[in-house]
Order: structure tokens, then C-alpha cells, then sequence
């Protein structure tokens, strides 16, 4: 144990993923995170005791090289029913239907926060990330699905059910489904013509079926449509005006500073070139749209931004 870690507080962040989880412990030094464990191992998919114990491995090696034992936070996709605090959703099959905060907590006996791995990534950009120091800033992933988070002076907003952010649930205008002679999709979640669908990494993909007849991935669109595929780069122009519409709604209903974006298509340039102009044909005259900024920390983000969750939690046990 060194002296650093007798004095300075920490704070396991907990990245649980389909295929692996990692934690990383971190050390609160002059107000930031700093970096002092890192340790990944598989994810038992299935078995909800294996995954406990693989948690609960994970956190007694991290306190041993900190020195103390630190609260945690954890960052998963899927939501929490916030009637029965019951995980839904999750691509881990073991984590669904479980109350995985209450019983993590308890066999840790420590504070155990858990966020959406959207959310986690959303706090890690607000905080050391590309919108830090920002008044405010939305978290955009676009990945398999859509969705993100909402912060305000670098702490998570999650809202009355946790779901602040979940963007990829709004519903598209019947209006541009028209215009762009698209289907009504159904989405897993139970509603139909989900942002989510049209606009995510898959969405484009959907597209580009509904054009071309292929479901290619977004990566091989571009380039195609690069190569001079006209149905691509109709693809890629509808995508960018409907993500564009999503964006609008956003800045009229929250105004954030900031737009971040993550997941595996805030790798593509185009979509910070064309999107600032793209949007503004859906604000009304006179409102700025906010920057489109690519991640700093990206995937790297998620146990980073679930350490800063159970920072924020232990700070302001209630905070939303």
C-alpha cells in the first residue's frame, strides 16, 4: 500500500459488456480520476452466480492495489424497470430479469451504483472528455442501437425513471417517412418508427437494404458510395437527414452545448462535416446549432464514466 493510496479516495468503474467485462480503479488526485488498475476478463453470459463471483474477484483484486475498498460503479446496456429495479434488456441473458444493483451491493457491502453504458459514456466526455468544462453536453452512441446521455455541469442527469437520453426512442415525423418513401419499422422495445432503427449503426444498414436490396455494414457503404454507388450515397444522404432530425429535436428540447458522439459510427468524418448544416433545415431561424464533436475517450469511456457514477452517487446520494 502506498501512501497515495491511504490518503486519496477511489473509485472502481465496472464496463460489462456481451463478451467481457472490464474494471479499472481509479484514485481521485487533485479533483480528477487517475488511473491505477486495469484487469478484463470474459463474461459468464449465462450464469448469474458465476457472474457475481466474477464481479466480486474483480473488486477484491482492485481494492488490494488501491489500498481500501471503494465504491463502484457499473455501466451496462439495457434499462433498469424503475418499479422493481429489475434489469431489462441486457445482452448479458444471466443479468435479465435480476436485481442486479441490490444484489451486487450486498455481496460487495459497499455503495454500487449502476448506469446504462450510454449514460457512463455521456459523464466520461463531460468530465475530462471532449466536452469538458462545458455548461452541458448529450452523449449520442450510435452503434448497434441508438441512445446516450444528458449532462449538465459535468453530472449525469438520468431522470425520473433513468431514462434521460434515450433518444433512439423518439418516434420519426410520419412526415419524413413519406419523403423518403421509407417502411414503418417496428422496434424491439414495443413502439414502431424508432429513431433507433434509421439511424444507428444497424439503421443504416436498413437503409441501404431498403435501397439496394444489401444490408452492407455502414463502413462499406461509404465506401461504396465513395466509389460512386448512387443507391449508397442515397443511403447515406437519408441517414443524415433523418439523424439530423433527431439532432434538432434534441437541441430544442434540451439546447445542449455540446453534441459528443460514440459508438461504431463517430468513426465516420462525414457525419461531423455534413451534420451541422443537415440539422440546421430543422431549427427554426435564429438557433445555433451546438458543436458535433467526436469522443476523446470513446469505448475506453465506459468503466471511466461508470467510476465517475459512483463518484457523483457518493457525492449526492440523491442525485437524478
Amino acid at each position: 500500500m502506498t501512501a497515495a493510496s491511504e490518503s486519496a479516495q477511489a473509485f472502481h468503474g465496472i464496463d460489462i459488456g456481451g463478451s467481457k467485462i472490464e474494471l479499472v480503479a481509479f484514485v481521485v488526485e487533485a479533483g480528477a480520476l487517475v488511473e491505477r488498475h486495469r484487469r478484463r476478463v470474459a463474461t459468464p453470459r449465462d450464469d448469474y452466480a458465476a457472474f457475481q463471483q466474477a464481479i466480486s474477484d474483480l473488486v477484491a483484486e482492485a481494492d488490494a492495489a488501491v489500498g481500501q475498498r471503494a465504491a463502484v460503479g457499473l455501466g451496462l446496456p439495457g434499462i433498469i424497470d424503475s418499479a422493481t429495479g429489475r434489469q431489462l434488456s441486457s445482452n448479458v441473458p444471466a443479468l435479465n430479469g435480476r436485481e442486479v444493483a441490490r444484489t451486487l451491493q450486498e455481496r460487495l457491502a459497499r455503495p454500487t451504483v449502476i448506469g446504462n453504458d450510454c449514460q457512463c459514456f455521456a459523464l466520461s466526455e463531460a468530465q475530462g472528455g471532449a466536452a469538458d468544462g462545458l455548461p452541458s453536453m448529450f452523449g449520442a452512441i450510435l452503434g448497434t442501437g441508438a441512445a446516450g446521455g444528458f449532462c449538465v455541469e459535468g453530472r449525469l442527469i438520468t431522470g425520473y425513471n433513468r431514462l434521460a437520453g434515450e433518444w433512439g426512442h423518439w418516434s420519426l415525423p410520419a412526415s419524413l417517412l413519406r419523403q423518403h418513401d421509407l417502411p414503418l419499422l417496428d422496434c424491439p422495445c414495443g413502439l414502431r418508427g424508432c429513431l433507433e432503427r434509421y439511424v444507428s449503426g444497424s439503421g443504416l444498414s436498413n437503409l441501404h437494404r431498403h435501397f439496394s436490396g444489401d444490408g452492407s455494414e455502414a463502413i462499406a457503404i461509404v465506401a461504396r458510395a465513395a466509389a460512386g454507388d448512387a443507391l449508397a450515397q442515397k443511403a447515406l444522404d437519408v441517414h443524415i437527414d433523418l439523424l439530423a432530425q433527431g439532432f434538432a429535436t434534441l437541441v430544442m428540447g434540451m439546447d445542449p452545448h455540446a453534441i459528443v458522439l460514440g459508438g461504431g459510427l463517430s468513426k465516420l468524418p462525414h457525419l461531423y462535416e455534413q451534420l451541422p448544416a443537415a440539422m440546421g433545415r430543422h431549427l427554426f431561424n435564429g438557433v445555433r446549432v451546438p458543436p458535433i464533436l467526436p469522443p476523446r475517450f470513446g469505448d475506453a469511456g465506459g468503466a471511466r464514466g461508470a467510476a465517475l457514477l459512483a463518484r457523483q452517487r457518493s457525492e449526492s446520494p440523491s442525485a437524478s
